[in-house]
């Protein structure tokens, strides 16, 4: 029996996005085998995540979602996913242009402004090495991480996933694919981890590549964002509101510290629609 679903095939900021809406819906999402075909440009509509939205069991959210890679692993949170279900949502004119999703990693608050960029909350940041999970003695803002005999300076952060960031001079020259992929099974990180390559060009500007577990070098990484902007703030590097140059375009990250969110703010647009068979 064949089952077919529409989607909706969206990018924020190149990051490529397949979002699924199943709020009327009843059948559960794809096996990872399937998932994987359908990601694949040469079986499938191809993107680097699959964004599963259902409705939501509390009348207080809009909607909630599960993220899928396109290697078929589930995940805990994706920025420009999220912001791409909001723009859905206030498209199809179900929902006003301000409301609140339920994510795997928590409540997301969203905000579809009306040149088309959406704002997004993505909770507060977790350090606390247990918590991300990440292997330490005590939290640190910097940790030593010895990877085929070199240490590297790498900071530690959860945005709803985990996070490793390295301050690089060049975002150009950085070895993205090989270091990345070491980073991300080292055994420090019992979740895997995604890996982040800033260069900081100022106190509102930042550079950055990500290398995403179970994805590999992506355009564009939202979550990814918030960590590069969260640590480098930690460090005192950062103002509360920076402008991030990845290679699929600008997002703009914003953090007052504390017990505050940190919101994401970036641009999610429709590429194409269609149906698959699950």
């Amino acid at each position: 029996m064949s089952m077919n679903v529409a989607y909706t095939r969206m990018h924020g900021t190149g990051n490529v996005i397949l979002v699924v809406d199943m709020r009327t819906g009843s059948t559960g999402p794809p096996s990872p085998s399937r998932i994987r075909e359908l990601g694949d440009e040469a079986t499938g509509p191809g993107f680097d995540q699959l964004m599963w939205v259902t409705a939501a069991d509390d009348p207080a959210y809009a909607a909630q979602y599960r993220i899928f890679n396109a290697d078929g692993s589930e995940v805990e949170q994706c920025g420009n996913g999220v912001r791409c279900v909001a723009a859905m949502l206030a498209n199809t004119g179900t929902h006003t242009r301000s409301f609140t999703l339920l994510s795997p990693a928590g409540p997301v608050e969203a905000q579809v402004d009306d040149d088309g960029l959406v704002e997004v909350s993505m909770g507060q940041p977790e350090f606390e090495p247990s918590r991300v999970p990440f292997v330490a003695e005590r939290r640190e803002d910097r940790y030593e991480l010895d990877v085929d005999g070199l240490s590297y300076d790498v900071c530690v952060v959860a945005m709803g996933n985990p996070h490793c960031v390295l301050q690089v001079d060049d975002v150009a020259k950085a070895p993205v694919a090989t270091l990345g992929a070491r980073i991300e099974g080292h055994e420090r990180f019992p979740e895997k981890t995604n890996v982040g390559f800033v260069c900081i060009t100022g106190r509102d500007t930042i550079d950055l590549r990500v290398h995403e577990r179970g994805v590999g070098e992506t355009a564009a990484c939202g979550t990814g964002a918030c960590a590069a902007v969260v640590t480098g703030q930690m460090l005192g590097l950062l103002d509360t509101e920076v402008s991030v140059r990845l290679p699929g375009g600008l997002v703009v990250v914003s953090w007052r510290g504390g017990q505050e969110p940190v919101w994401l703010t970036g641009n999610a647009e429709t590429l194409s629609e269609g149906t698959i068979d699950l």
